[in-house]
């Protein structure tokens, strides 16, 4: 061979010479080390020059151009055929169940939100919430269903449910394509991408999830589109130095940016997908940073410029530009407003102030309002305590009412110059004296007049030694009592501006109100008063209460002597970015309240095994139960656990001096799945860290990871490590997992009745409940399927009847009536027959035959409640009967269910469901029912 001018020769290589043929006879043939032995015959040949200078840049040893826009056309053949399957099993009856399931409450009616233009408080961030709406609004939804309780019906009034839940279902067809095509850009066989695809298309929680009105499946297709745009980015980037900067790097780099914004714009959860997109980008910042022949100063820099652009501002102004959307739909007051601030309310249609007189005097008529809850104003009603002193109510309310006019009164009367004393609340009305910190005085209130009141009495919620009740006492003309005077303190470091911390000012000055008599401060907390006080937040008195609940300030001032050329003073506008703050800070304060427990609610150690599900929606003898498909769960997981024990093993080889990783399959192997795992890792662990109520959906970015690791190991297993001998023989690769995929379709096709809301039996059922702790109830199911021809289903608000005497008379009419109501037929109707029907039913309307009745008599489970139908039926000169639009089924007892406005906490069950032919519901009944996730308003402070 001929070398180049001024190119020294390669130095001989010491593990085969590379000498002349001469005539000396060969020597003999040296045996060579098992690991020598299993390298191509290239490999142990001297390396050539070229392969020389790529070992000195950052470039990967084993990589290929995985581009996915080279794909060869059969590629796409095959990932057009897999996405039809997987639309077809997830798009499969999608119309059912025709009524509101689990958290199609909290998102559907945020649609409902949108549309009206009402502003509400969410945890999660608005993008899958926009798409809603707009799949909603695109169908004609006008925004007149509330969603408000699971199994309510969509059909009568119109609701196109389809519509919005196909956006989602959408959105779960793509993360099949998308799966494929991350496979291939990891470079795996095409087998081994449509192996990964399958799997998700027979996932039973992926497909349940996808069906339905919920976050989930926009939250997985964006974590899969980032995680598809940096494995491209990251397979340009491996190529080398020449692929930096080109437009295939930079368009990769730019989509995962994109794809990041779009993840943490559908929930915070996409913050675990950053993280790991940051930590794989330090660590290829680092390898840059190593490779001084090729990556001079300025071009780090430049690689790490174009990465924060990319990955920190793209995704940011991403990001904020969907708030601004929110922003900008929102623009009504609506039921989240109280949890910001007042001058975030202001920015509101109908809810912001007209400029108020800046200095407050004694005669003002003023509102007070809480700084620290937003609960709203202090505030009174002719309603009185059911216990304790049994004295007027007072609460703090949320919106604007005469209720909240307080005026405010000195603690002692007005005294004229001829030494006479101006009597009455109004004695101020022709003076101006300002209220200074340390001033004592009384408020009066104006509708009830009674003055606010404190004594030693225990509140009725919060019964602590340290608070007190507060009241409203007295009556017109009297003159109060000791226990009715407040000194002012001001809390000069929350004061805006030198006036503010001398006298009180509107809105400027934030104070305490200290209870002369006992030294208590007026508070008040997140603790909502029962039915009685109208579920208004309570006010106490506090000794040594927080500051921030003892913190108070006026809103609104009015005095006569006050003119319109005085100084008025109005809320700060806070601007875009203001209220984008705000809203941020509430709602991770907000997120961290959800510590309640739920019915349904499991903690993350459970997840990877599958141990418990979550009840979406139950009727009609059906039930949808969010479920994994345990093969492809436990498998995942099993992969996973492989994957740690490589490591340690590796990292224990490492340490021993061996030289496992100058095998370039070793070397890929821990890379590819190590970053893979990592993505598991960060999108699992950090639950960990939550105290605030979890379920089993929030696994779901991790499996979608854990399945990919699976589906990597059976690439390198069978198509690339050659020692293991299968890549030899493809065929036992593809027979083992074409034989997976079948047992994961069959296992799928076992739990469908629960992924669908399908019609399925108790003794199926059974069968395949493998655990206690997979809580659906087989109980609701009936025995045979013929059975269900005979239900009618319901429409949402189910009607029951138990029992039910139903009696035909003559006519023309079939009527069914009451015994009492039997003596009121008229007498000229003629009766052609009488006939009686008994039908029991549980708790939720389904119906139980005499069987499952008397196996619940007999367990001492069953308790009767007797309640009688009318039903009128007309009838033709055949005998065929006609429907009378004007007949309506009585409602059921549990029709609308438990107030979902009651706050109150729950146990998760830990033992399956058994029926109940109770009417009246036993607590522990009412725990077992689908229940929807605790929204913003359940926070705990």
């Amino acid at each position: 061979m001929a070398r180049k001018p001024g190119r020294s020769p390669a130095p001989p290589d010491n593990r085969a010479s590379a000498s002349p043929v001469t005539s000396l006879p060969p020597p003999p043939p040296q045996p060579q080390p098992v690991e020598q032995s299993l390298q191509p015959p290239r490999t142990v040949a001297k390396k050539s020059s070229k392969s020389k200078l790529k070992n000195k840049s950052y470039a990967s040893d084993g990589v290929k151009d995985n581009d996915i826009f080279l794909l060869p056309g059969s590629d796409f053949q095959i990932l057009g055929l897999i996405t039809l399957v997987g639309a077809a099993v997830r798009l499969f009856r999608i119309y059912q169940p025709t009524s509101v399931v689990f958290d199609e409450v909290h998102f559907g009616g945020f649609a409902t939100k949108y549309i009206k233009g009402k502003f509400f408080m969410d945890v999660h961030p608005p993008l899958a919430k926009l798409l809603i709406t707009l799949a909603g609004w695109g169908a004609g939804f006008d925004g007149n269903f509330d969603f408000k309780d699971i199994g309510k019906d969509y059909l009568e009034p119109r609701v196109p449910y389809v519509s919005m839940r196909m956006l989602p279902a959408i959105l779960g067809i793509a993360t099949i394509p998308t799966m494929f095509l991350t496979l291939k850009a990891l470079g795996c066989r095409t087998f081994t991408a449509s192996l990964g695809a399958a799997l998700l298309i027979f996932e039973n929680a992926l497909v349940t999830q996808s069906r339905l009105i919920l976050l989930d499946s926009p939250l997985i297709v964006c974590t899969a589109f980032t995680a598809l745009a940096w494995v491209c980015f990251t397979n340009q980037h491996e190529l080398g130095p020449e692929r930096a900067f080109d437009a295939s790097w930079w368009f990769w780099l730019t989509a995962t940016g994109l794809g990041l914004g779009a993840t943490a714009s559908v929930k915070w959860v996409g913050l675990f997908t950053i993280a790991w997109v940051g930590v794989l980008t330090l660590l290829q910042l680092w390898v840059l940073l190593g490779d001084s022949k090729n990556v001079t100063p300025r071009k780090w820099f430049k690689h790490f410029f174009a990465r924060a652009f990319c990955l920190i501002v793209v995704p940011v102004f991403f990001y904020v530009g969907m708030f601004g959307i929110h922003f900008l739909c929102l623009v009504n007051p609506g039921d989240g407003d109280g949890f910001m601030s007042s001058e975030f309310q202001a920015t509101l249609n109908n809810k912001g102030m007209a400029d108020t007189p800046a200095d407050v005097v004694f005669g003002s008529e003023i509102s007070l309002r809480h700084h620290n809850t937003q609960g709203g104003y202090l505030h009174s009603h002719s309603h009185m305590y059911p216990t304790g002193s049994k004295q007027q109510q007072i609460t703090l309310y949320p919106h604007k009412d005469e209720n909240n006019v307080w005026l405010l009164e000195n603690q002692t009367q007005p005294i004229l110059a001829d030494n006479q004393t101006i009597a009455g609340p109004y004695a101020w009305a022709n003076m101006t004296e300002y209220i200074k910190d340390g001033a004592v005085l009384k408020l009066y209130h104006t509708t009830t007049h009674r003055r606010l009141h404190s004594h030693d009495e225990r509140p009725p919620v919060t019964e602590a030694d340290w608070q007190q009740e507060v009241t409203a006492y007295g009556y017109e003309g009297f003159e109060g009592d000791a226990n009715d005077m407040f000194r002012v303190e001001i809390v000069k470091h929350m004061s805006d501006g030198e006036l503010a911390k001398q006298r009180v000012r509107t809105i400027q000055t934030k104070f305490k109100l200290v209870h002369i008599m006992s030294g208590c401060v007026l508070f008040s907390h997140k603790v909502k008063l029962p039915d009685w006080g109208f579920e208004q937040q309570e006010v106490t008195c506090a000794k040594g209460g927080t500051l921030p609940n003892s913190v108070w300030y006026i809103e609104q001032n009015n005095h006569p002597q006050l003119g319109e050329d005085v100084e008025k003073v109005n809320y700060r506008h806070p601007g875009f970015f203001g209220k984008f703050w705000e809203l941020q800070k509430v709602m991770w304060k907000t997120n961290a309240g959800l510590v309640e427990s739920h019915a349904w609610d499991s903690r993350p150690s459970s997840w990877p095994i599958l141990r418990r599900g979550i009840n979406f929606w139950g009727k009609d003898h059906r039930q949808i139960y969010l479920l994994g498909n345990p093969v492809i769960w436990w498998s995942s997981t099993l992969a996973i656990v492989t994957y740690v024990f490589f490591k340690a093993l590796a990292v224990l080889r490492w340490q021993r001096k061996c030289d496992d990783y100058s095998n370039v399959n070793f070397k890929r192997f821990d890379y590819e799945i190590g970053q893979t795992v990592l993505g598991w890792a960060l999108h699992y662990f950090p639950f960990f860290l939550m105290a605030r109520q979890l379920f089993l959906h929030h696994y779901l970015p991790a499996l979608y990871f854990a399945i990919m690791a699976l589906c990597q190991i059976y690439d390198f297993v069978f198509h690339r490590v050659s020692a293991l001998g299968m890549r030899d023989n493809p065929m036992i690769g593809r027979s083992l997992a074409v034989l997976f995929v079948a047992f994961s379709m069959g296992v799928f096709v076992l739990y469908a009745p629960l992924t669908y809301g399908n019609t399925w039996t108790k003794g199926e059922c059974q069968k395949v409940k493998l655990f206690d702790t997979w809580d659906f109830d087989c109980n609701t199911f009936l025995k045979d399927y013929s059975e269900y021809s005979k239900i009618v289903p319901s429409a949402g608000e189910a009607t029951s009847t138990v029992p039910t005497l139903q009696i035909p008379s003559g006519k023309g009419e079939a009527e069914a009536v009451t015994p009492q109501a039997q003596a009121d037929q008229p007498t000229d109707q003629q009766v052609l027959a009488r006939e009686e029907r008994i039908e029991y039913r549980d708790q939720d309307g389904n119906l139980l035959n005499d069987e499952e009745v008397s196996s619940l008599l007999a367990e001492g489970k069953a308790s009767f409640s007797t309640k009688y139908e009318t039903e009128t039926k007309l009838v033709d000169e055949h005998g065929n009967i006609i429907p009378d639009p004007s007949a309506v089924a009585p409602e059921h007892p549990d029709a609308e269910g438990a107030n979902p406005d009651t706050k109150g906490q729950t146990k998760p069950s830990k033992e399956p469901a058994n029926a109940d032919v109770s009417v009246d519901d036993s607590r522990e009944e009412h725990l077992k029912r689908p229940k929807p996730g605790s929204d913003a308003s359940e926070a705990t402070n």
